[in-house]
């Protein structure tokens, strides 16, 4: 296993794994959000150069890719047939000690995802009832307590 920062050769397998992850975890999307969204995460959001992107990748392949821009955690995508086995943990500590302070915004309609963050030791510091897109997918904003 190792923890590298994402090329532009990546961006295929990241967005094929992001919709992997989508289907398997955003049961509130229907389809058409689906290939609304696809498009943006390869083409626009995976290329910003204000993201900083590091992928998973073991002997299989990558299995999980985390995107930040400063302190929030932008994205988090993890194989699902990797879900449950410490990668989004990993890189969830790579970026800490990379950023030290973490903070992600999650959609309320995603349970495993507000259990995952909340696990691991993120809490709520407030709501939104619209996603960055402006639809009506509400996100809870949740923050690293300091220590």
């Amino acid at each position: 296993m190792a923890i590298r920062q994402r090329v532009a050769s990546d961006d295929p397998v990241l967005a094929a794994l992001w919709e992997r992850s989508v289907r398997a975890t955003h049961d509130f999307l229907c389809e058409d959000d689906i290939q609304y969204l696809l498009p943006l995460v390869r083409d626009s959001y995976l290329p910003l150069p204000a993201l900083d992107i590091w992928v998973y990748e073991e002997h299989h392949g990558i299995a999980g890719y985390i995107a930040t821009g400063g302190h929030n955690v932008e994205m988090l995508f993890i194989d699902p047939d990797r879900r449950g086995q410490g990668v989004g943990r990993q890189l969830l500590d790579h970026a800490r000690r990379r950023h030290g302070t973490l903070s992600v915004d999650v959609n309320e309609q995603n349970p495993q995802a507000v259990g995952f963050y909340l696990h691991y030791g993120f809490i709520q510091t407030g709501r939104s009832p619209l996603d960055g897109e402006g639809k009506p997918f509400p996100l809870l904003h949740m923050a690293l307590p300091n220590d």
